[in-house]
């Protein structure tokens, strides 16, 4: 083994109380919560910290979010793992839906549809994922997504999800 090759790395990763933040976010409508988030008034979902990316932009069914991939979620032929793509992709599409929620009403993933179309590598650099509403009825909503490469534009993935709408 070379040295490269046995080089190690580490990260420390720090968040807040998820069942905490989540009660708090249940109090709220679903625009409002997510807004929070973006403000630093409540803390960010740990998986946000695990995948190195955040929400930053939000309208009435629309959710941005930006990522930095890097080595930490390759996989062992030398990319970023799809679930990378795939993860980005379903917090876009129920973020989306979530911010056409009213206070007290919940959403969960149905079925996520990925479209893979260029591999990525922590060379792609900063990464963008739009997702949009697409259908929001009583019990269910529709929402794409797209995934694209912040200095090309380059599409590097698409997403459709089911959501299924409850409580309220």
């Amino acid at each position: 083994m070379s040295t490269a090759e046995s080089a190690t790395r580490s990260r420390t990763l720090e968040w807040s109380d998820p069942v905490a933040t989540a009660a708090a976010g249940a109090e709220m409508a679903g625009l409002d919560y997510l807004r929070a988030v973006i403000a630093g008034e409540l803390g960010r979902p740990p998986i946000s910290i695990t995948m190195n990316m955040e929400v930053v932009e939000l309208d009435d069914g629309r959710a941005v979010f930006a990522g930095e991939p890097g080595e930490e979620h390759y996989n062992p032929i030398g990319v970023v793992h799809g679930g990378y793509a795939a993860t980005i992709l379903d917090s876009a599409l129920g973020c989306a839906v979530h911010t056409t929620l009213p206070a007290g009403v919940g959403y969960t993933s149905l079925g996520l549809e990925v479209k893979y179309l260029r591999p990525i590598s922590r060379d792609t650099g900063r990464i963008l994922c739009e997702g949009t509403v697409v259908h929001r009825g009583r019990r269910q909503a529709t929402a794409d997504a797209r995934l694209t490469a912040a200095d090309t534009g380059k599409l590097l993935a698409t997403g459709t999800s089911t959501l299924m709408i409850f409580g309220g």
